[in-house]
């Protein structure tokens, strides 16, 4: 598994910033880990990089233990942190060379350095300063030295962090090539990020895993009950429908349409079909609503 972590604590003082926390990310797999500021996502992405050890639990990188093998870990993880820090009086691809030189990739460096350039669109720029670079070309660059070894696990802090929409769009676009062959774990706070290139989302809270699902799955979730919104030929008995197993409720939309609220876990729709079928009605069409992410999100870290 390229990454395992299991039971994690961590505390900050008498804080706990972590709080036995567990989950596994597989290759291939882009995961993203959302939460409010002070969830524990940069303190978690810390210690799987070895920059910072837990108190209690353990964590593996490509089988590779954060302590005891912390140099085979950092060779195999690429790592762009929230405040990306560079080396400003340095130019570009001097910088870039710099870090190759610190992996070791002798003959292989140049090779990299061109292909990192070309990848993060920093052509133009490769011959500048890193210090007169915009906010957005300095996150290419540190993008360009996290990957520069050709690392099998990418963490990235808020990668996208002062792009504009174009260079958003080229580098999700990295993102989901890279995903396709390495495991990919970042944290954002852009929604659309996630639902654009992840295929799991972990949400924390106050140092806990609130929910750890697919992000199709992770959009259906009601947090309170099922909502489905069904339309029959012709209008429906409101007490025999209000009286259906597993409803809590319903609100009649008009036009024959219904918006039927399910107790919690409970699927309203087989009920629906029944009651439909008992009561001569034809179902002319049923859709379960779902949240948007951002609303889930909210519902579990306020």
């Amino acid at each position: 598994m390229p990454i395992d972590v299991q039971n994690v604590t961590r505390f900050y003082g008498r804080q706990k910033a972590l709080d036995d926390v567990s989950f596994h990310v597989g290759k291939g797999e882009v995961v993203a880990l959302l939460g409010p500021n002070g969830a524990g996502k940069s303190t978690m992405m810390k210690i799987i990089t070895c920059f910072i050890p837990q108190h209690a639990g353990q964590v593996s990188v490509c089988g590779y233990d954060v302590v005891s093998q912390s140099l085979e870990v950092k060779k195999t993880t690429g790592y762009l942190p929230e405040n990306n820090p560079l080396y400003h009086d340095m130019y570009v691809r001097e910088y870039l060379e710099f870090v190759a030189r610190l992996y070791r990739l002798g003959k292989k460096a140049r090779v990299r350095v061109d292909e990192m350039i070309g990848a993060t669109g920093l052509q133009r720029e490769q011959k500048k300063k890193i210090g007169a670079l915009s906010k957005g070309y300095r996150q290419r660059v540190g993008l360009s030295q996290a990957l520069i070894h050709d690392p099998e696990v990418l963490i990235l802090d808020e990668p996208t962090s002062g792009l504009d929409p174009n260079q958003l769009d080229e580098i999700r676009q990295l993102i989901r090539e890279v995903g396709r062959e390495k495991t990919v774990l970042l944290s954002t706070h852009i929604m659309q990020e996630v639902e654009a290139i992840c295929d799991r989302v972990i949400i924390m809270h106050k140092g806990k895993i609130v929910a750890d699902a697919l992000t199709s799955d992770m959009k259906k979730m009601t947090l309170g009950g099922q909502v489905v919104r069904v339309t029959f030929d012709k209008p429906a008995g409101q007490e025999s429908l209000a009286a259906l197993s597993g409803i809590s409720g319903y609100t009649d939309e008009g036009s024959n349409t219904y918006r039927v609220y399910g107790a919690q876990e409970a699927d309203v729709r087989p009920a629906l079909f029944h009651y439909a079928v008992a009561n001569g009605l034809v179902i002319l069409a049923m859709e379960q609503e779902t949240r948007s992410l951002e609303q889930v999100f909210r519902q579990l870290t306020v």
